[in-house]
């Protein structure tokens, strides 16, 4: 896991002259929890992250961003059984977020492999797929990674309510471009380091 987290909020509280414990009485957590984020074992979810910012005085994005960046870059991926969606779509998703790995799949069972191969941080999903549906793709993916991310892509909007009660962050509808991307990429449940910026 990288240091610059831990780094960074070790800085913040000692600028702050805020001990570890005080810090975890301010948001609710342990002592130990702040030793943990201090010593890079571990990471904040985002709304601790939000609480942290909020006791430091800091924009939350300097926590979200150093939470965010490691040595490797973040897995996104497409899984879309028609080759023209991901032909389309790989590009945006490269422009908006130009420090992740961005990896198309046409089947499911590839897409699974690759995730428990990969921490994969957010997976953009047809709900439509041969074998098996997006809700249950996105079942699995949480299974293997509870952080992930799960956006779901379909060209019909009747699918939302089934949608939303999987645990996924976001719904989109196709063909999708570089702004609706970076509506979704603000609403994720886990935040990570796109690189992107906004536009």
């Amino acid at each position: 896991m990288s240091m610059l987290f831990a780094e960074t909020l070790k800085r913040l509280r000692t600028e702050k002259e805020i001990s570890q414990r005080e810090l975890a009485e301010r948001i609710y957590v342990t002592r130990s929890t702040i030793t943990r984020w201090e010593s890079g074992s571990r990471l904040p979810d985002a709304a601790m992250i939000a609480r942290l910012s909020g006791v430091l005085g800091v924009d939350s994005n300097i926590l979200l961003s150093a939470a965010a960046q490691s040595d490797e870059s973040p897995h996104v991926i497409m899984v879309d059984d028609r080759k023209l969606i991901l032909t389309g779509g790989l590009p945006i998703l490269e422009e908006v977020m130009p420090e992740a790995t961005v990896t198309g799949f046409t089947n499911p069972t590839e897409a699974i492999e690759y995730a428990k191969a990969n921490r994969v941080a957010l997976a953009f999903l047809d709900i439509e797929l041969r074998n098996i549906s997006g809700l249950e793709l996105c079942s699995t993916l949480l299974d293997i990674n509870p952080r992930t991310n799960v956006i779901y892509l379909t060209a019909y909007c009747n699918y939302a309510l089934d949608a939303w009660s999987t645990g996924a962050s976001g719904f989109m509808l196709k063909p999708i471009t570089p702004e609706s991307v970076r509506e979704q990429l603000k609403k994720l449940r886990y935040p990570f380091w796109t690189g992107g910026g906004d536009k």
